[in-house]
């Protein structure tokens, strides 16, 4: 069954390398003798599917055009899919190994491990692993959200993608239709960064609120995708991390530490209660309801509103 699979992939390998234009799925039943033996079309559209998404997660990126009838097409260009020679030196190589080990509790474990495989069966030389021996820190990144995988893939391959996004103030979520930029790690929490068509906008997406399964859609992007230094300040500002004035509130003692650490000043108010003030910027209402009863908003009015609406949406679901 391996050996079968292995022929099938590189067999359609070969014609999306070796074709001018999009062929379609019809063409490519046709061309692969694997396919032709699939007992219904069913069978076929799960097979092509399987394969297609293997192949991108090896590495070939495959296009996917819709022509002017409406016909959706495959290809893999040949200049997309070349690398020039790679060269790495020992302090490179050491960067790329921690990068990588940074993966290894992550869903990306898999990807990063043979990234290093494929790189060192290339000449890549061995570097000595500083965190190997003798160090009480290891680099990880926990992922526990199930779209970070198929955003991480729709991002990378400029895929569209529709998904179910609830806000904190919603009762309900919301189909979003997303043209994804990047995702962006903030405070333990990770975001996507992209271009939300139905409000014609830039818009960032906390990953954790994203409810059901990412789907990606055929098509191109219609919105230029920004730098991706200006996509991390977007990211920054709506995660609450910019701010332009401060906010009062009260603390119970002992609790909220992430706040503690941001504060301007804290005065102790007796009672199991603290006063801080804090910088705020936009997300910051999202942020304080995160604590429950241990936090309440004294100024300024505006946000204390919102961190009620925020609370009474919860309420009420």
């Amino acid at each position: 069954m391996a050996i079968a699979k292995a022929e099938r992939l590189m067999n359609l390998a070969l014609c999306l390398l070796g074709t001018r234009r999009p062929l379609s799925k019809r063409e490519l039943r046709g061309s692969i003798e694997a396919y032709l033996e699939a007992g219904s079309d069913d069978a076929f559209n799960r097979m092509f599917e399987r394969d297609k998404d293997d192949l991108r997660e090896l590495g070939l990126v495959i296009e996917t055009v819709e022509s002017l009838d409406g016909d959706t097409g495959y290809l893999a260009r040949r200049d997309s899919n070349r690398l020039p020679p790679i060269t790495l030196d020992a302090e490179e190589a050491a960067a790329l190994g921690l990068a990588a080990k940074v993966w290894q509790q992550a869903r990306l474990a898999g990807a990063a491990s043979g990234a290093l495989q494929k790189l060192r069966a290339a000449g890549m030389p061995e570097a000595e692993d500083a965190y190997e021996v003798h160090s009480a820190l290891e680099p990880r990144i926990p992922v526990h959200e199930a779209a970070f995988e198929p955003l991480m893939l729709a991002c990378r391959n400029r895929r569209p993608v529709t998904f179910d996004y609830r806000k904190a103030n919603a009762a309900r979520p919301e189909q979003r239709q997303v043209e994804p930029w990047t995702l962006e790690c903030w405070r333990g929490h990770w975001y996507l960064a992209g271009w939300d068509r139905d409000r014609g906008a830039e818009r960032v997406f906390r990953l954790s609120r994203i409810t059901g399964r990412v789907r990606s859609r055929a098509g191109t992007f219609v919105a230029e995708v920004p730098d991706v230094v200006t996509v991390r300040e977007t990211v920054e500002s709506w995660a609450g991390e910019t701010a332009t004035r401060t906010a009062l509130i009260r603390l119970r003692t002992g609790a909220g530490y992430p706040l503690r650490s941001r504060a301007v000043s804290v005065r102790e108010l007796g009672d199991g209660w603290d006063e801080l003030e804090i910088p705020y910027g936009h997300g910051l209402d999202a942020w304080l309801v995160e604590f429950g009863p241990d936090v309440v908003v004294r100024e300024p009015a505006d946000l204390r509103a919102d961190v009620v609406d925020r609370l009474r949406a919860v309420a009420k679901d």
